[in-house]
């Protein structure tokens, strides 16, 4: 690309998503409210890692049938897409993102890009498959025009399988884990009339991701209780324990053991009645980033600005452990 070019797409993208630093530290008018109309404090409940492998999915149509979610991420570089499309298309109240993938962690399912992996060999091993972490991949010199290219065709899978997609995401931080990156993202957005999740000025909630499995019901309860009117954000990764999810183990040095323990934890409390009654008791109303869309994609903003790629990939590769990484997911 030529200079000229670099610099009216900066320009274009800087215009559209000005940094406004830390999403925390934005200051909000006192009287201002996440809610609609109605006066209803307005809660995002998304579901990560949809179509992420068939227990993923069992949990997602769970979930979708007897709890509670408004928004659904959903991982295209899997066998189990078509799953987890002919799921999704039962169920329109909920609006459908796709999670956009850079890395894999599970040592024993390994995927790897949408695109032929000779044409964006810096992304991948040695075998095809993305890098287990974040870290990895930055220190192998991901090319920034391969990972645009890579994105783009997870967008365009998703739309060819039916997807009624109406934003995007980010699967642990990795497609925005430096400025070309995060740059590529916002192109990608405006290209395709699609939000960006956390870009409406959302406010992540405490996770429950980590918490015992047998606490994760009381705290997701406190969290209801404690929530505040700043357009609140719950992330959930519900999953199954089932023989296939647990014999996976977490490449990241931060990786959960007993993941699916942990993962039918998140999905039982979304299906538990008491979880139910907490919304209904706080006068909570659901959103979803459909409505977020209709509201208007000129109102999206960075909620950070990453580090430019050449001081991401020092960084990962003076790092004594490439394999750790941190990040949401």
């Amino acid at each position: 690309m030529k200079i000229s070019a670099i610099l009216v797409l900066s320009g274009f993208l800087l215009y559209h998503f000005h940094s406004i630093g830390p999403a925390q530290d934005e200051k909000k008018d006192p009287g201002e409210k996440s809610a609609g109309d109605n006066g209803k404090l307005q809660l995002i409940i998304r579901l990560d890692d949809a179509g992420f492998c068939h227990g993923a999915n069992m949990a997602l149509e769970k979930i979708l049938n007897q709890g509670v979610c408004s928004s659904v991420s959903v991982i295209v570089n899997t066998p189990w897409l078509d799953e987890a499309v002919e799921i999704l298309r039962s169920h329109p109240e909920v609006s459908v993102g796709v999670h956009l993938v850079l890395n894999s962690e599970w040592r024993e399912f390994r995927w790897g890009p949408v695109m032929p992996y000779s044409e964006v060999p810096s992304l991948v091993d040695a075998f095809g498959k993305f890098f287990g972490s974040r870290r990895e991949l930055m220190a192998h010199e991901p090319k920034p025009e391969e990972a645009e290219k890579e994105l783009r065709a997870q967008i365009e899978l998703a739309l060819r399988k039916g997807l009624n997609i109406s934003y995007c995401d980010y699967h642990m931080g990795a497609a925005l884990n430096c400025l070309e990156f995060q740059q590529a993202v916002e192109k990608l957005a405006l290209e395709y009339r699609i939000g960006i999740s956390r870009y409406f000025g959302e406010q992540d909630t405490e996770s429950v991701y980590s918490i015992p499995p047998e606490q994760k019901l009381e705290q997701g309860l406190k969290i209801i209780e404690g929530l505040k009117p700043e357009r609140p954000l719950m992330v959930f990764h519900p999953g199954t324990n089932t023989p296939e999810m647990a014999v996976m183990t977490d490449l990241n040095s931060f990786g959960l053991k007993n993941m699916a323990g942990h993962r039918q934890a998140e999905t039982d409390m979304l299906c538990h009645p008491k979880f139910r009654e907490a919304l209904r008791n706080k006068g909570i109303e659901l959103m979803n980033y459909k409505q977020l869309k209709e509201e208007g994609l000129h109102k999206m903003k960075r909620p950070f600005t990453a580090k430019p790629w050449e001081e991401v990939v020092k960084e990962a590769q003076m790092a004594p452990n490439p394999t750790g990484t941190d990040g949401k997911k």
